[in-house]
């Protein structure tokens, strides 16, 4: 029989002892890490609730001030403010103030909080048109082979070399279709995700810049027309001249221009429409119709808004002119207003003048001569004999009265959160509480 070692026999409790002992060592640091990684866990959650509350008052922010935008005249002296708006279903809020006027720009500062987490963000705002490209469309856009696509500026001829930026929302094959000869100086684009490949159809051009896919998509806002006096009639004219002035601003139930034909003499003569002495609007609720050889025509000096519910229709020789200089292109305007499909057929004599804003209208475009402004439609198709030059004006000039205006993000940035920034929130709030 085996004799034990008495020298052996006491080991094995301190050998457990210290196996304990590591063991709650080890499970003491891992229960301090998983609750480290949960204190941490949840302020990150927290900042990033805040961070989303911040964000959320930034864009109730910018849809206040849209939504001024649509009280006519503007007015700055009361600008949107908000302290410590819940959000639903969550134990967030956010607090917001617009500064600034238009002549300086705007300036939105949004703050988040999420229990002691807390989140600014800030964002200068500025006015965006709807006539940022020289040519945009829904769907197609086809140019005639030998087009040159240019950008001027009407308030400073002197600018030379302006790239524009032309193109399609869509992403179907042949969106863009570009025949022999074009030149585009600037960009040709085409809708999110598309294949420039297979959405433009280059059959021959000349682009300087990118051919690309955006990144972003145009809103492309309904244009309403204004309320206007009813007239309750139609504008006809039948080989003669009609002239109307801003006194005869109003709506309409159409245009009909006809050509008058004397059997006997043989002789012809055209219907115009001339628009003189200044800014006229029309409404017209039903169809344009131009008869051969008649016109419309903007006499210089004047301008001319067309909000139509119908189609234009140009029939042979007749056009819708202008007498200003060619590079006036708000001189004359044309919108689609009605509730469907609409198609517009303009012609011109000469050289085009204007801006034509129908998203959800089919669009030709005849000239003999060279085109100024800007379209946007549904589908548009360049027929005009000469070349499309878009101005730059229309993008930088833009007033709180243009059509389908809107404030936009500039810049944006995170900031920490600044007592002066609640102070003044709070500060404007008490302002407002004693007026109230």
């Amino acid at each position: 029989m085996k004799k034990r070692n008495p020298k052996n026999q006491g080991s094995a409790l301190p050998l457990a002892l210290v196996a304990i002992a590591l063991l709650l060592i080890m499970g003491s640091t891992l229960l301090s890490m998983g609750l480290n990684n949960r204190i941490f866990s949840t302020r990150t959650a927290r900042d990033i609730t805040a961070r989303c509350a911040a964000d959320a008052g930034l864009t109730r922010a910018l849809y206040e001030m849209n939504q001024k935008l649509k009280v006519k005249p503007w007015n700055d002296s009361t600008l949107p403010l908000a302290k410590e708006i819940s959000l639903t279903d969550c134990d967030a809020n956010y607090s917001y103030i617009v500064t600034g006027n238009l002549a300086g720009g705007y300036t939105i500062t949004s703050i988040g909080s999420a229990g002691n987490a807390t989140r600014m963000v800030r964002a200068t705002i500025e006015l965006k048109g709807i006539f940022d490209h020289a040519i945009l469309t829904k769907e197609t856009l086809v140019l005639k082979s030998d087009t040159k696509i240019n950008g001027y500026n009407s308030k400073n001829l002197t600018k030379k070399n302006i790239k524009v930026d032309i193109g399609s929302q869509s992403t179907s094959d042949s969106s863009v279709v570009l025949n022999n000869n074009v030149i585009v100086e600037g960009n040709v684009v085409v809708g999110i995700g598309g294949d420039t490949e297979t959405a433009i159809k280059d059959l021959g051009a000349t682009v300087s810049g990118d051919k690309r896919a955006a990144t972003i998509k145009d809103p492309l806002p309904q244009v309403t027309a204004p309320t206007l006096e009813d007239k309750e009639t139609s504008l006809d004219a039948k080989g003669k001249i009609l002239t109307l002035t801003p006194a005869d601003s109003g709506t309409y139930t159409g245009i009909n221009l006809e050509l008058l034909e004397d059997k006997k003499t043989k002789v012809t003569l055209p219907a115009i429409l001339e628009i003189s002495e200044g800014d006229v609007e029309l409404h017209i609720t039903g169809d344009i119709q131009l008869g051969n050889s008649c016109e419309i025509i903007v006499k210089e000096g004047a301008s001319l808004k067309i909000y139509a519910d119908g189609d234009i229709h140009c029939r042979n020789g007749s056009g819708i002119n202008t007498e200003a200089p060619p590079e006036e292109a708000a001189t004359l305007q044309l919108y689609a207003t009605g509730e469907g499909t609409q198609y517009f057929d303009v012609k011109a004599k000469s050289e085009w003048t204007g801006v034509i804003y129908a998203p959800n209208a089919d669009v030709d475009l005849y000239a003999n001569g060279d085109a100024y402004g800007s379209i946007v439609a549904d589908t548009f198709e360049f027929k005009a004999g000469g070349n499309f030059h878009y101005d730059e004006a229309l993008r930088e000039n833009i007033t709180v009265e243009d059509e389908g205006v809107a404030f936009a993000i500039a810049r944006w940035n995170e900031s920490k959160i600044t007592v002066s920034a609640m102070e003044i929130i709070e500060a404007k709030e008490h302002l407002l509480n004693l007026n109230n």
